[in-house]
C-alpha cells in the first residue's frame, strides 16, 4: 500500500505518547537470529522478509496432525465424505478471508495484532480480549502437545509425559529465538509437509475405491454446517496473532498481496490436512479415532519411513506450537504494557513469560492425557468461536471501514492519549457480540436455548461475525480518527 498519500502527518510523533523507537542499537538488525523486539513498533530500517515467507509459514503451520484430527471430526461426528469435504472447504475460505484480513494489517502498522485492539477497546479495555486470547493459546498448545507427545514417545521409546516435557523444551527455545526462526521453521515445515502428505495420501488411498466414498451423498444440514464451523473456527482462531508474523514486512508491501499470501497458504495447508483426515476417518473408523499418530505412522509401515513420519508429525506440531507460544508472549506483553504505560518488555521478561505460558499448556496436556481427545477438542474449537468472532468483526470493521487504516500508532501506547483507557462503545459491542451467540451455541458442555429449534445446527459463529460488525459499522465512533496514519517519525527509526 502506498504510504505517500498519508502526507506529513504520517511521520509525526504524538506529543503525548512515548518514543516508540528509543533504545535502538546501531548497525543492521534485520539479520539478528534472536529477536529483541516485543510489541513495540518495527521501524522501516528493521523491516525484512517477503510474501513468499508468509505463504510458506501458514502452509507449513497447517500441514500438521491437529488439522488432520479437525477434518476427521466432520466424519467421526456423523457427516459423510462428500459433503464434509465441501463444508470444510467453504469454512476454510470464509474463515481464511477473516484471518488474512487481519494479517494484511501487519506491514502497515508494524505491530503485533492485538495491540491494534486498543483503538476499539481502549488501552486498558483491550486487556479483556487479550486474556481470552491467552486462554486460546494455552488450549491449542496443550492439544498439540498431546499429539506430539504420542509421536515422540513412539519414536524415542519414552513415556508420553517425558515426550511432552521434551517437546515443551524445544518450543521454549524456538519461541525465545523469535520471528526469524519461526519463519525458517515455516519454510522447512512447508517443504517436508507437502512431501509427507503426498506419501500419506498415496498410502491411504492405495487400493481404495475413492469414487464409492464420494458417491455416498447423504446431505444433512446439521452435519454440513458442523464441517463449515470446524474449518472456519480453525482459521478464525489465527486472527488474534496473524499480524504478529507479517509486521516485519516492508511498509511498501501490498496489503492485497499480503492478504493473498497469508490466506492462500493457510487455506491450502489446512484443507490438505483436513481432506486427509476425512478420508482417514471414513476408511479406518475406530482404528483412527483416538489413535491418530499410530495410524498415520503405520501407513509408512516400518523402518525409515515410519521414523520420517514421526519426525514430520513432531516438526509440524513444533511449528504451530511455537507460533502459539510466541503469540502468547505478545499478548502478555500487551497486557503488561497496557497496565504499566510501557512500550515494550525486556528480554528476560519475554523469556520468563514464554516459560510460563508453555508451562501452563504442558500442565494441561499432562493432566488431560489422550482420553476422549477428539470430542474435547471439538467442543473447545466451537466454543472458542463465541469469543473470537466478535473481536474479529469489530477489529476488521474498524480498520477497513470506520478508521480506514488511519491509526495513531504512538497513541496506542499512551493511556492518556487519543484512545484513552476504556472505550465503552467498543466493549459494549463486544459483549453484545458474545451474548447474542449464546442461544445458538451447540457444544458438548453447553447448548443454547434455540439450538434444538434449529435442528441441532450451530450457527453461532455466523451471528457472532455479522451482528457486531453491523452494530459497530453504524455506531463506531469516528471522533478520534486522525486525518492520516500516524507512525513514529522516520528520523527516529535510524
Amino acid at each position: 500500500m502506498d504510504t505517500s498519500k498519508f502526507g506529513a502527518e504520517s511521520s509525526a510523533i504524538s506529543p503525548s505518547g512515548p518514543d516508540l523507537t528509543s533504545g535502538l542499537t546501531s548497525g543492521p538488525t534485520s539479520s539478528r537470529l534472536i529477536e529483541r523486539r516485543s510489541i513495540d513498533f518495527i521501524p522501516e530500517s528493521e523491516r525484512h522478509g517477503s510474501l513468499a515467507s508468509q505463504f510458506t509459514l501458514w502452509l507449513g503451520a497447517n500441514l500438521q496432525i491437529t488439522a488432520v484430527v479437525t477434518g476427521a471430526l466432520a466424519v467421526v461426528l456423523g457427516g459423510d465424505v462428500f459433503w464434509s469435504l465441501i463444508g470444510l472447504l467453504i469454512g476454510q475460505i470464509l474463515g481464511g478471508a477473516v484471518m488474512a484480513l487481519h494479517g494484511a494489517q501487519g506491514p502497515q502498522l508494524g505491530l503485533p495484532q492485538m495491540i491494534s485492539s486498543r483503538v476499539q477497546f481502549g488501552v486498558y479495555g483491550a486487556i479483556v480480549p487479550l486474556v481470552l486470547v491467552c486462554i486460546m493459546y494455552v488450549g491449542f498448545s496443550a492439544g498439540g502437545m498431546v499429539l506430539s507427545g504420542q509421536a515422540l514417545s513412539h519414536l524415542m521409546g519414552i513415556s508420553n509425559a517425558s515426550a511432552i516435557l521434551l517437546f515443551s523444551g524445544l518450543v521454549i527455545m524456538l519461541a525465545t529465538f523469535g520471528y526469524r526462526t519461526i519463519h525458517f521453521m515455516g519454510r522447512v515445515s512447508s517443504v517436508i509437509g507437502v512431501v509427507a502428505f503426498l506419501y500419506l495420501f498415496a498410502s491411504l488411498l492405495k487400493g481404495q475405491d475413492v469414487g464409492a466414498l464420494l458417491q455416498n451423498r447423504s446431505f444433512d444440514v446439521g452435519h454440513f454446517l458442523l464441517a463449515v464451523s470446524l474449518s472456519a473456527s480453525w482459521q478464525i482462531a489465527y486472527g488474534p496473532y496473524v499480524a504478529d508474523y507479517s509486521r516485519y514486512l516492508p511498509r511498501s508491501t501490498s496489503a492485497f498481496k499480503t492478504f493473498l499470501a497469508v490466506g492462500i497458504g493457510s487455506v491450502l495447508g489446512s484443507q490438505i490436512s483436513m481432506v486427509f483426515g476425512v478420508f482417514a476417518a471414513a476408511l479406518a473408523g475406530n482404528q483412527f479415532a483416538g489413535h491418530e499418530v499410530s495410524f498415520i505412522v503405520d501407513l509408512g509401515a516400518t523402518g525409515v519411513a515410519a521414523i520420517l513420519l514421526y519426525l514430520t508429525i513432531v516438526l509440524g506440531k513444533l511449528t504451530i506450537t511455537t507460533l502459539n507460544a510466541y503469540g502468547s508472549v505478545m499478548s502478555v506483553a500487551a497486557i503488561l504494557t497496557g497496565l504499566g504505560g510501557q512500550r515494550t518488555i525486556s528480554g528476560r521478561t519475554k523469556f520468563f513469560f514464554v516459560v510460563v505460558m508453555v508451562g501452563f499448556s504442558t500442565a494441561l496436556a499432562l493432566a488431560a492425557g489422550e482420553h476422549d481427545f477428539l470430542k474435547k477438542f471439538s467442543a473447545f474449537l466451537l466454543f472458542l468461536l463465541a469469543f473470537l468472532t466478535p473481536w474479529s468483526a469489530i477489529n476488521l470493521v474498524d480498520y477497513y471501514f470506520v478508521t480506514k487504516e488511519r491509526y495513531d500508532v504512538p497513541a496506542l501506547f499512551n493511556p492518556d492519549g487519543r484512545y484513552g483507557r476504556w472505550n465503552a462503545r467498543g466493549m459494549t459491542v463486544y459483549v453484545l457480540g458474545v451474548a447474542v451467540q449464546m442461544p445458538f451455541i451447540a457444544t458438548s458442555f453447553y447448548t443454547g436455548a434455540w439450538v434444538e429449534a434449529l435442528g441441532g445446527v450451530d450457527i453461532s459463529w455466523i451471528v457472532g461475525l455479522v451482528v457486531p460488525a453491523v452494530i459497530y459499522f453504524y455506531f463506531g465512533s469516528k471522533a478520534n480518527v486522525p486525518q492520516a496514519l500516524i507512525l513514529p517519525a522516520d528520523h527516529a527509526e535510524s
